[in-house]
């Protein structure tokens, strides 16, 4: 079974300080959910690169800071 989220906006009367929450629209939704996705689909491939990189420095046998200097990085 699938979850859906339900995202609102809070809106704020600044002169009487009333509070008002606006449901997101069917549109806005999807945007807020695109973005999650791509968001998660990011990480997801950050780690896999973290991941590569400690493997390699492990088969090396050498550090991080060590294969910067190798390369010639700070």
């Amino acid at each position: 079974m699938e979850h859906k989220m339900t995202y609102f906006e809070k809106i704020v009367d600044v002169n009487t300080g009333e509070e008002t929450l606006r449901p997101y629209t069917a549109e806005e939704i999807a945007l807020v959910e695109e973005s999650l996705a791509r968001a998660h689909e990011a990480e997801v491939e950050a780690a896999a690169k973290a991941d590569a990189k400690a493997a390699l420095l492990a088969k090396l046998g050498i550090t991080e800071e060590e294969a910067r200097l190798l390369l010639g990085g700070n």
